[in-house]
């Protein structure tokens, strides 16, 4: 006989839908503090783990790409990208974060107060759970 999962797929869809909102809440103060919108400071965010081209970034963060390119301006304004046409297509632009950018974001990321909180409250074995679960949903989960 098989046990029933303790746990249900909408049980976990709700806390995933709390626990993004609280991460989002948390994310938004902190960049704010930051002078930065929600969407610069998420901008920053993907550059940090290294430069996209500027559809590829519209694209990781669902929105339009002339919606992008206003965020990609502001950004730039104040130091904390650039544009760098891609050495394989020129008509391609490439926006790294510069070094103010990465100190940016890593200032949003110290300060995000409840998530740093939450995360301090876990041991190394659960530490270690949550990134192999998280990992496997969202990285490694087929496409439809």
């Amino acid at each position: 006989m098989t046990e029933a999962p303790r746990v249900d797929t909408a049980q976990l869809l709700e806390l995933l839908s709390v626990s993004l909102g609280v991460y989002y809440g948390d994310f938004t103060v902190a960049a704010a503090s930051e002078s930065l919108t929600a969407s610069q400071g998420r901008a920053l965010t993907v550059l940090r783990r290294g430069p996209a081209a500027m559809r590829a970034l519209a694209e990781t963060m669902t929105c339009d790409a002339s919606n992008m390119t206003g965020i990609i301006d502001r950004l730039e304004k104040r130091g904390l990208v650039r544009r760098e046409a891609d050495p394989a297509d020129r008509r391609v632009k490439n926006v790294i974060l510069t070094a103010e950018g990465e100190r940016v974001t890593d200032a949003i990321r110290a300060k995000m107060r409840i998530t740093q909180e939450g995360l301090a409250g876990l041991g190394s074995d659960d530490r270690d759970a949550l990134y192999t679960l998280l990992e496997r949903i969202f990285l490694t989960a087929p496409t439809a």
